[in-house]
């Protein structure tokens, strides 16, 4: 049994280099990660991290820590903001590779969008994902929502069972990195 508290908190700009790993870590897959942002991604995912108007940002981002040690993140915006937070995510990719990647949208307005979540490899199976999960449901009420919607592989068939038993529900099948997603969301009222 776990008797260390976990603490979850707003991140801070210096959290970048955390939330650039929850980022790769959420993405998972290599080439798709240098696709999108190079072979140095993880710098320019920190990069993005640290910009206040990207959807890698600090400020979308909650941060779990048990004893001050962060052990994962969750990263999450306003659906409606997808193509506003891009702009600014591409142009620090763009001035890294001089190109700008050609994504599908993976979220719309109507919903508070789940974007990236990641817990370190010691601290899993421990059940933080779900309060980090929790944690950002309460945020996206709060913030007057009232659906958390999010991407899960057709592949990733444990983290459809996780965000199951959490209330997420099947609302349509996608393409994103090209991966077949099941797009699942969550009613919050």
């Amino acid at each position: 049994m776990n008797t260390k508290t976990l603490i979850i908190r707003v991140a801070k700009p210096h959290d970048a280099p955390l939330i650039a790993q929850v980022v790769a870590m959420a993405i998972g897959d290599e080439l798709s990660l240098k696709n999108y942002c190079g072979e140095h991604y993880l710098k320019v995912l920190e990069e993005i991290a640290q910009n206040e108007k990207t959807q890698y940002s600090f400020k979308n981002t909650l941060i779990a820590e048990i004893e001050n040690v962060p052990i994962g993140a969750v990263i999450g915006y306003d659906g409606a903001k997808l193509f506003e937070l891009r702009d600014y995510t591409f142009s620090i990719i763009n001035k890294h590779l001089n190109k700008i990647p050609n994504m599908t949208a993976e979220t719309q307005a109507g919903e508070f969008y789940l974007d990236s979540i990641a817990i370190l490899s010691n601290y899993r199976g421990q059940g933080f994902g779900k309060d980090l999960i929790s944690a950002l449901c309460q945020k996206a009420l709060v913030e007057g929502h009232e659906n958390v919607g999010l991407l899960v592989d057709f592949e990733n068939q444990k983290a459809e069972n996780l965000y199951s038993t959490l209330g997420f529900k099947r609302i349509n099948e996608t393409e994103f990195l090209g991966h077949k997603m099941w797009h699942l969301q969550k009613k919050l009222k």
